[in-house]
């Protein structure tokens, strides 16, 4: 479940992918191939990259993949194009915009799951899946919002358009992972 740490140097290789992605997208264009890739980065990972105001730190988007589908430098470029294209729950973004924008990366552990008296704030990154349905809160979320370890689960219910409460019943699964996250803050 333990996500494993990068270098500094790595960490800003894949913040700098991340907005080269953006950026090409919204020209209409592809994110030039990198042409050495470290081999931490071409380990299939699991992550999300999340988009944020510099001015307010709202929302902007946020996408990812939990799964190891792909090598972290494309699951990294694949996710940030999303978060600013595809996030249904905000309008894409414009490349005017763009420097305006701060970007996060979780790169995520492998999931597990965990009981419930088991997670840590902070530390945990949560799945609850119910009746076909699931929802995803990364660990920062819970920390931003100061919840406890109920509020936490019962807002990963929410997110998954579940009853708060949902992870308590027997039949449900909770899944954990841990993330390393970082960011251009």
């Amino acid at each position: 479940m333990t996500a494993e740490t990068l270098s500094a140097e790595l960490r800003r290789a894949l913040l700098a992918l991340a907005r080269a992605a953006i950026e090409a997208q919204l020209r209409g264009g592809h994110p030039q191939p990198q042409a050495q890739v470290p081999e931490e980065l071409r380990r299939n990972r699991g992550a999300f990259v999340t988009l944020r105001r510099r001015a307010d730190h709202e929302l902007r988007g946020c996408v990812g993949f939990v799964e190891p589908l792909f090598p972290l430098c494309e699951a990294v470029a694949r996710a940030a194009v999303a978060a600013a294209t595809q996030d249904g729950r905000f309008a894409p973004v414009e490349a005017g915009e763009l420097p305006q924008l701060a970007l996060d990366i979780s790169v995520l552990g492998l999931t597990q799951p965990i009981a419930a008296a088991a997670v840590e704030v902070g530390v945990h990154g949560l799945i609850v899946r119910w009746a076909g349905r699931g929802g995803l809160l990364l660990p920062q979320v819970a920390v931003e919002h100061g919840w406890s370890r109920e509020a936490f689960l019962d807002h990963t219910c929410l997110k998954a358009g579940l009853p708060a409460g949902t992870w308590r019943r027997a039949d449900a699964e909770l899944l954990a992972f841990e993330a390393e996250v970082f960011g251009e803050w």
